[in-house]
């Protein structure tokens, strides 16, 4: 995959398909400590150890509809190509956490992509789910959270093209302002 976000987006397909109620999303990118790390924690259903120790091989996955799973290996060699390291956690009945990080200055990592398109793809995914959202650097943080913003718009469906539109905006903004520190 070409972008980071392309990365979290599949993982975050793969918790909405464990049904989880609630996925976070974290990205801390850190000039001072030259590292992007990224969190994706779900409620789902969650892993057994023996899903955990293969959901690294390209050759395995749950789905019925194919015979690979490449999203969780590719990431996890992506990490590790740039000085990184990749991690799951994961119990049954609890949910499951990915998390990753990179070399931020490291000439093989690929770059963030385009954020707002990934969280407006999830949020148009959740059913009965939630989204939270951080992005943190040295100097700033940013957080968006759905449950926030149905309060805020005192709207049940934030599917409408109007207020993904804004989310994406809103995202892209400041996510963009901020990498920029």
């Amino acid at each position: 995959m070409k972008e980071i976000s392309m990365h979290i987006l599949d993982i975050a397909m793969n918790s909405i398909s464990a049904g989880a109620k609630l996925i976070e999303i974290i990205i801390e990118e850190s000039k001072n400590n030259n590292l992007i790390k990224i969190i994706l924690k779900d409620n789902g259903h969650g892993m057994s150890d023996d899903t955990i120790k293969k959901a690294a091989d390209p050759f395995y996955t749950t789905r019925t509809t194919r015979k690979v799973g490449l999203g969780i290996p590719l990431l996890k060699e992506a990490c590790e190509r740039c000085n990184g390291y990749f991690n799951i956690n994961s119990e049954i009945g609890k949910g499951t956490t990915i998390e990753c990080t990179f070399e931020r200055d490291n000439i093989d990592r690929a770059p963030i992509g385009n954020i707002g398109d990934t969280i407006i793809t999830i949020i148009n995914s959740l059913d009965n789910c939630e989204l939270l959202y951080k992005y943190i650097t040295d100097e700033k943080s940013f957080v968006l959270s759905t449950l926030e913003v149905r309060n805020i718009l005192e709207a049940t469906d934030i599917k409408s093209s109007d207020i993904l539109l804004w989310i994406k905006e809103y995202v892209s903004e400041n996510t963009k302002t901020m990498s920029d520190y």
